[in-house]
């Protein structure tokens, strides 16, 4: 313990100097907000960041002399089960750095949704935009229980499943303003991003699930142990070809993990208006299911690894439910409270926030501290912050791009634009 303090005394060395202007040093520890308001005090400048630097080094001391454990065992809600004698385990480890690294990317996705948000409002995003804050646990969750090497289509809420797959915030936030610097040079926005192995961000209700099943044909034609996560919402759930999906993997085997995520409002009707049944991972009839708690970062995982070991065994397709909530309204243009109550919003918010669940999982078993994680909090702000400058700053493209990008690999040649005497050029 004296060894601690001794260097955390040694970063706030300059504790006790007495700095110009005659105001006395703080002599705790004080947050970076409160840091802030140094400059209407009279003090200089360089005052608050010097000292908040210092804040955060001695922060880190106290975290690097902590003894973390490096893991934990946590009991975890049972999946309900359809056409399955057993399904996911009820207990699962969690390391130190899987949590770290969960914490850190669900932070991220739900900063840069927030982000979104305002520059929606500020009109330098336009359009649609569907934003995914409090369904985190949904996309890091299957990310975690899926290899880099496997497959992931979904429909149009698609940001945070962007980032899970290996795109950058400043990528996202570029193709949401439509930059350049976008990942699809900022022709597809809000609804159409895609990565290696992810293809998208799809704009047609339920469309994107007879994809999912080709890619997973695929993945079996080629003899590769590889699965595809095919995702679609409650709101998707009657359709017609989604039902046409199920019977050709099914009949195929093929290696496709077909996931609901049920928000429970398919744009501005509940659940219980819009189905007869809501038992979403029944609807297979033929194809096994399980019902997963879809806030639980950890269920999610154990669910999504013990689905995709089924379909690389040979068993063919499963079905996933996941039971989760989106805070934002359908769409921005959804204030997301003429359907549903503020009340009920904020009682999610206070006993099913999935960062929340994963924050006191951690600091209750000592696998971190709170310390520790306000600083990822900061550090993530500080990503979405730099992101969101470059996703302003960065040019447009220019028009005479417009046809580009159509093919992935084949020789130049023209395209037609609005009528025939327009022209554009194709390059791959």
């Amino acid at each position: 313990m004296r060894k601690m303090l001794a260097a955390v005394s040694r970063v706030l060395s300059g504790a006790s100097q007495k700095p110009r202007h005659g105001f006395a040093m703080l002599p705790s520890l004080v947050s970076i907000s409160r840091l802030k308001q140094s400059s209407h005090l009279g003090l200089p400048k360089c005052w608050d960041y010097s000292h908040s630097l210092k804040t955060r080094q001695a922060s880190r001391v106290l975290v690097a002399s902590r003894n973390f454990a490096n893991d934990a065992t946590f009991e975890i809600k049972k999946c309900d089960l359809h056409r399955l004698e057993e399904g996911p385990p009820v207990t699962t480890v969690l390391t130190r750095e899987d949590g770290l690294k969960y914490y850190r990317m669900m932070q991220t996705v739900r900063r840069m949704e927030l982000k979104a948000d305002q520059l929606y409002k500020q009109k330098i995003i336009r359009g649609f935009c569907h934003l995914c804050d409090g369904q985190e646990a949904c996309c890091v969750g299957l990310e975690a229980g899926i290899n880099p090497t496997d497959h992931l289509i979904t429909a149009y809420r698609a940001h945070g499943f962007t980032f899970t797959r290996g795109l950058s915030v400043r990528e996202i936030l570029a193709e949401l303003t439509g930059r350049k610097g976008g990942c699809a040079k900022g022709k597809g926005g809000s609804m159409h991003m895609y990565a290696k192995n992810f293809y998208g961000g799809n704009g047609i209700v339920g469309a994107q699930v007879p994809l999912g099943a080709g890619i997973a044909l695929a993945c079996k034609y080629n003899g590769k142990d590889e699965v595809c996560l095919t995702l679609y919402g409650d709101g998707a759930a009657n359709q017609g070809q989604i039902f046409e999906a199920y019977n050709m993997a099914a009949l195929w085997k093929l290696p496709c993990i077909f996931i609901c995520e049920n928000n429970r409002y398919g744009m501005g009707t509940s659940v219980e208006r819009a189905a007869a049944s809501t038992d979403y991972y029944k609807r297979g009839d033929f194809i096994p299911g399980l019902r997963v708690d879809g806030m639980d970062i950890l269920c999610v995982r154990e669910a999504t690894r013990f689905a995709a070991a089924y379909c690389r065994s040979g068993k063919g397709p499963i079905l996933m439910e996941l039971q989760t909530y989106r805070y934002h309204g359908h769409s921005m243009s959804d204030p997301g409270v003429s359907y549903r109550t503020r009340e009920e919003i904020q009682e999610v918010r206070s006993k099913s926030d999935p960062i929340m669940l994963l924050k006191d999982r951690m600091v209750n078993s000592n696998l971190a501290s709170v310390e520790e994680l306000k600083e990822i909090d900061v550090e993530v702000r500080k990503e979405i912050e730099d992101a969101a400058q470059f996703a302003t700053a960065d040019p447009e493209p220019p028009l005479e791009e417009l046809g580009y990008h159509i093919y992935s690999s084949d020789p130049p040649f023209e395209v037609r634009g609005a009528n025939q005497w327009i022209k554009f050029k194709s390059v791959s």
